[in-house]
């Protein structure tokens, strides 16, 4: 059984960090790039950041400079290091696996709440 859970979230004042961590367990870690999705309400879900099994990295315009994507291959686990959070950045946060040959699975999401 696939299981992707995140954890970290909460409220932040303006300014803040958090660090997002999803722990993923009945895959093979280390052969996924992974995913972090952001869904604001009334908005789509974007992509925010992914790490590749290699551990390359890319970021959503939004997002640069202030929020770092990780992996820990040995716990199974991506981490987002989000700092200078903004009210805009108030959303619900999920990690998802990223193959393009292989079935790809989500977390329950996390929420992130930017507010003074």
């Amino acid at each position: 059984q696939v299981q992707l859970v995140e954890s970290g979230g909460g409220l932040v004042q303006p300014g803040g960090s958090l660090r997002l961590s999803c722990a993923a367990s009945g895959i093979n870690f280390t052969i996924y790039s992974m995913g972090w999705y952001r869904q604001a309400p009334e908005k789509q879900r974007e992509l925010v950041a992914a790490i590749t099994s290699g551990g390359s990295t890319n970021y959503a315009d939004s997002v640069k400079g202030r929020f770092t994507i990780s992996r820990d291959n040995a716990k199974s686990t991506v981490y987002l290091q989000m700092n200078s959070l903004k009210p805009e950045d108030t959303a619900v946060y999920y990690c998802k696996t990223e193959s393009r040959t292989r079935r790809n699975y989500w977390g329950q999401g996390t929420q992130v709440t930017v507010s003074s």
